[in-house]
């Protein structure tokens, strides 16, 4: 979450305004369409980098060491990414490649199980990103800061969990409800779903608050990375949540 939204230092007049026409440091600043195609390349790397592990499942050769791999060093790029932003334009592929990874070994897990799962958690996960988008530029959801420490909070919240469960089980302890297909257990993804998606929101009034802002170019690359960051989780629970209902049949 660090420094996914707006940044308050940067107003309007911190540039100077030279937006003339063949103008080079224009061509420098970071804009709107050039995020969205930086975020449809990281797309595509990784669905490429998914679909090869998820073949390479149902080839029957082993896959487990890939996701565990692939999600070690998503993480460690993910982290490295946060704190030095000026690195995405490099990293940001080389993330998409490790998650892709991760992603489609667990994915195509999750289908040897429960049938057509895969399609369905994906087609969620477009239908919630389109309505969110909707209602953003709508303005039905607005970015307040309100809004933005809630949302913020309440993800702290939810990895502090997740760590805290990761820990508890080399343990062998099990935080309660957390993983089960309780109806508590399936209240919790949901909240979980929820807060994710609402990550979204921060993305994109990031995204618009660096365009308006004329932020570097590199922050293109960024942009991409924190909206696919959420992209990947929000799949990731909704996969988990349909799971825990499918168990329950």
């Amino acid at each position: 979450m660090i420094g996914r939204s707006g940044n308050p230092t940067l107003k309007d007049s911190t540039f100077e305004d030279s937006r003339g026409y063949g103008d080079d440091r224009y061509q420098t600043r970071m804009t709107i369409n050039g995020t969205v195609n930086k975020a449809f390349i990281t797309l595509v790397i990784l669905l490429g980098s998914a679909f090869a592990s998820w073949m390479m499942f149902f080839n029957g050769q082993e896959v487990l060491p890939l996701a565990y791999g692939g999600a070690i060093v998503g993480f460690i790029l993910a982290l490295i990414i946060s704190f030095k932003p000026v690195a995405a334009p490099y990293l940001v592929p080389i993330y998409a490649v490790a998650e892709g990874m991760f992603l489609g070994a667990l994915s195509a897990t999750y289908e040897y199980l429960y049938n057509g799962i895969t399609l369905q958690a994906a087609l969620l996960t477009m239908a919630v990103f389109i309505a969110l988008l909707m209602a953003y530029k709508t303005r039905l959801i607005k970015a307040t800061e309100n809004f933005k420490l809630g949302v913020v909070a309440a993800t702290g919240g939810i990895m502090i969990m997740y760590l805290l469960s990761f820990v508890l089980s080399f343990f062998g302890i099990t935080v309660p409800y957390l993983h089960d297909n309780s109806l508590i257990g399936i209240g919790i993804s949901v909240v979980i779903v929820i807060v994710a998606a609402l990550n979204l929101v921060l993305d994109f009034d990031f995204i618009e608050s660096g365009a308006d802002n004329g932020a570097p170019k590199y922050m293109e690359w960024y942009g991409a990375f924190g909206l696919m960051v959420t992209l990947v989780w929000l799949y990731l629970e909704i996969i988990r949540l349909l799971g825990k209902l499918r168990s329950r049949d």
